[in-house]
């Protein structure tokens, strides 16, 4: 496997895992303020999507739309937001981040400035049922060789 010294996807998981495969791993983003958000992160260090071969560009992307799928079903969210910018941590990894109109940002991206105060009740309804979410995340991902 390809890792760059320093990176931190190389050298940590970038957060609380959920899932594992040989090619991918989703995490849970400990993100203040959205309680929501996790990342899908390629394990080989690449930097850009077009790095990746044809198929894994699929394989990715397919991981990706479970992760959304998951979030609409279980959450019901306004938005789902979808990010892969690398400009801080330049090693592949989208964010899947399940948007809510209450959240302190909306409608804002989650790095634009602050709308409004934390709705610590929506983040803590949300709180509760990601054991399910992720339960049900495992299971769709490990039907395939992710």
């Amino acid at each position: 496997m390809t890792k760059q010294q320093g990176c931190p996807f190389c050298e940590g998981t970038g957060g609380r895992v959920v899932f594992e495969g040989a090619k991918l791993r989703v995490i849970h983003a400990e993100e203040v303020g959205f309680p929501a958000f996790y990342r899908v992160i390629w394990r080989e260090h690449a930097a850009e999507f077009s790095d990746l071969s044809a198929a894994d560009r699929v394989l990715c992307m397919e991981a990706v739309t479970v992760v959304e799928q998951c979030l609409r079903e279980h959450l019901a969210p306004v938005k789902i937001n979808l990010a892969a910018l690398g400009n801080m941590v330049p090693h592949l990894h989208w964010h899947v981040i399940a948007r809510f109109a209450d959240d302190t940002h909306f409608p804002g991206s989650v790095w634009a400035p602050v709308q409004r105060e934390t709705n610590a009740a929506q983040e803590a309804a949300v709180a509760v049922r990601l054991p399910a979410l992720e339960s049900a995340m495992m299971a769709r991902l490990g039907t395939r060789s992710f």
